[in-house]
């Protein structure tokens, strides 16, 4: 690991948990029985086992809509960005994340996804320097990556880093906080908190 690295971190699902803000929605909503797990893939996949694909589409869009200020960030990763930034390290958000939702309402889902961000405070209007990218698609999102110069990048999704045009001199790091997902190529590192991602990068 370089002396001082440059970190990438994606948003949606790395950084901000929708796991009970999609139980509670789903439930004031009506879609679910309220003794379903208390998880955004529980809600997914009870809603598509009922042939409601359309309607988990059209909800998510109100999810990452409107619905995202209700959602808590992963335990631990303000405290890993705040001790990145005291170690004078860079890290930027890079995401992919479509301007609206593919049905429902036209909200702005990166109007949206920027209160949620000072809401939390990594960002204001006091920043000089932009640390924060939306991108529009997935190669979008890898030329950010290259362009910033990140030497690792932290995603919860495995297709980023296996897409032909991912950088191969960038350390890949998977959050995966579902610990029963475990086959992955040797050069991806898995870490299943954010406590464990500090401590591959501050050992104590």
């Amino acid at each position: 690991m370089p002396s001082s690295p440059t970190i990438g971190i994606d948003f949606d699902n790395t950084i901000v948990s929708y796991d009970e803000v999609c139980y509670q929605l789903a439930l004031e909503q009506g879609l679910i029985p309220k003794e379903l797990a208390h998880t955004k893939n529980a809600v997914r996949d009870y809603l598509r086992q009922q042939g409601k694909e359309q309607r988990w589409t059209e909800f998510q869009g109100h999810l990452y809509g409107p619905g995202i200020i209700k959602a808590l960030p992963f335990p631990g990763v303000l405290e890993f960005i705040n001790d990145c930034k005291r170690r004078n390290i860079k890290v930027y958000i890079i995401s992919h994340k479509t301007k609206y939702p593919f049905l429902g309402p036209k909200y702005d889902l990166h109007e949206h996804a920027g209160h949620w961000l000072e809401k939390h405070g990594l960002r204001s209007n006091e920043d000089h320097e932009q640390t924060i990218f939306l991108e529009l698609t997935q190669e979008e999102k890898i030329k950010r990556i290259k362009s910033e110069g990140c030497t690792h990048f932290i995603d919860d999704l495995p297709e980023i880093f296996k897409h032909q045009l991912f950088p191969e001199n960038v350390e890949k790091i998977l959050f995966n906080p579902q610990t029963k997902m475990k086959n992955f190529p040797h050069q991806i590192t898995v870490s299943h908190h954010w406590d464990e991602i500090k401590n591959y990068f501050f050992p104590s």
